[in-house]
């Protein structure tokens, strides 16, 4: 039986160099003891054998994911890992697709190990808070593993013109401002106790946080209580999970009012908001969403968009949202989109004046970068609050046949998202008894950079619309039975 004890926990180049060293003499992964070198020392153990140092030497061959994982798997806390590493580096040299297999108690094992190493560290990034101790800054943070080494690295890129040093209970690290030094662990109460920058924290945490949003058992996954008293916000975290509940209530119940004043079109009407407009038509609903603050987006577009069409349409296109000219115009699909639309409509030989033509968001949503407003997509959160108004659509409307346009029209009309090429094409069924029919949005044809792409895209878009057309002439051909058979 084979002895080994490394000299450090996390070593990655020291383990490699004592398993190469066993691997060259074929010893097999049950016959050595790995010994945890956090793990205090057995006087009564047998001498411990170390293998020679073979590091210039060619031994085996490894696939290069096996490194990259070894090197994260050895920070693991885990006693079993140094083990676990041989028996995987002598089974790879019989079977270099091992380390693919998913399914292997070993393999899984590895990547467990290295997927909590991998968190450890990022979770170090986003805790670890620098306190001022008169020209140097320290902080103390306690990781789950042996994470400092492969970490550090980070906060020197992050904080390379400061000398900082980071202390742990296992190792230490310090950057002097050209050369990162490592030395032994120490314990809390040597680290620097705090500074003037803790105020800024608390108070930019307390701007920061949102009632409403509030779930216990994210905050003890994404910041957990191990870590709290790590942080100067932290200790503000109890209050301010206490006040969730009443600060949630009264964000609700406060009412919706109007809008702060906002650049708009000379000639367009003052806003009024919608809950002081009795809405008992289509009309009314056209008049009433331009005062709609159901969600941030009314802050920033000039208007809303309603939709445009007969009330008697029995199709109803349902698109995503206004663009920058159906936001300027008051329209829907008039811009690039539309002309798309238009021509496709005409092809098919389908009388847009003849269908009601909205869309699932009302006011457009846009990034301004210089003198161009960007489209941006709406969220999931802006779909839900614009429910109220295509569903205001569709109850005076009562189209027979809604055409959703886009994942966005999707979500809307359905309340649940779903892939476009799941649906298309297939004629389903809504619960008001209506039909919805699923196709792409005209600005996907807009966007396809391949010319060859795009005109096949569109003649599939062309088709889904002759099913429209199929629908509106089989309509037709049954009004007029049915009023010949009256007379």
């Amino acid at each position: 039986m084979h002895r080994v004890r490394l000299t450090s926990v996390n070593d990655f180049a020291e383990w490699r160099n004592a398993a190469r060293g066993l691997l060259i003499k074929g010893v097999q992964p049950d016959e050595v003891i790995w010994e945890d070198p956090s793990a205090p020392i057995d006087l009564f153990a047998e001498p411990e054998d170390r293998p020679p140092d073979v590091a210039a030497r060619a031994v085996g061959v490894v696939p290069p994911l096996f490194l990259e994982l070894a090197e994260a798997a050895v920070c693991h806390r885990e006693a079993v890992r140094f083990a676990l590493l041989y028996r995987l580096l002598f089974r790879l040299q019989k079977d270099r697709e091992l380390i693919g297999v998913r399914a292997d108690p070993d393999v899984s094992r590895l990547y467990r190990l290295v997927g909590e190493v991998r968190r450890d560290s990022h979770k170090m990034k986003a805790f670890v808070r620098f306190r001022e101790d008169e020209t140097r800054f320290g902080a103390w943070f306690e990781p789950d593993h042996y994470v400092l080494e492969r970490t550090a690295p980070f906060f020197v890129r992050r904080f390379a013109s400061m000398q900082w040093a980071i202390f742990t209970p296992y190792r230490s690290a310090a950057w002097d401002g050209q050369k990162l030094l490592f030395g032994d662990g120490t314990r809390r109460e040597d680290a620097p106790r705090g500074d003037a920058m803790e105020e800024m924290w608390r108070t930019y945490f307390a701007s920061i946080f949102n009632p409403a949003r509030l779930k216990v058992q994210m905050m003890k996954s994404e910041m957990p209580v191990k870590y709290w008293r790590n942080l100067p916000e932290a200790e503000l975290i109890p209050a301010l999970i206490r006040g969730a509940k009443e600060a949630e209530a009264a964000m609700i119940a406060k009412a919706a009012t109007i809008p702060p004043a906002r650049h708009m079109r000379a000639d367009a009407r003052k806003i009024v908001p919608e809950e002081a407009v009795e809405i008992t038509s289509l009309a009314d609903a056209r008049a009433a969403v331009q005062g709609c603050t159901r969600c941030p987006l009314y802050q920033y577009a000039t208007q809303a968009v309603f939709g445009d069409g007969p009330a008697t349409a029995e199709v109803m296109f349902v698109g995503e949202q206004p663009g920058d000219q159906e936001d300027l115009a008051g329209r829907p699909f008039v811009g690039p989109a539309g002309q798309v639309f238009d021509r496709a409509l005409e092809k098919v030989g389908i009388d847009r004046s003849r269908v009601y033509v909205t869309n699932s968001v009302k006011h457009f949503k846009f990034e301004p970068r210089g003198k161009k407003r960007i489209h941006q997509k709406p969220n999931a959160g802006e779909i839900q609050a614009c429910r109220f108004w295509i569903n205001l659509e569709r109850e005076f409307v009562r189209p027979k046949l809604i055409v959703a346009m886009g994942a966005t029209a999707v979500q809307s009309l359905t309340g649940k998202a779903a892939s476009i090429t799941s649906l298309r094409g297939k004629k389903l069924e809504l619960p008001d008894g209506g039909h919805l029919l699923v196709t792409v949005h005209p600005s996907y044809l807009l966007r396809l950079p391949d010319r060859e792409e795009a005109a096949r895209e569109l003649e599939r878009f062309e088709a889904d619309l002759r099913a429209v057309k199929a629908f509106i002439d089989r309509r037709g051909d049954e009004v007029r039975s049915g009023a010949g058979q009256a007379a």
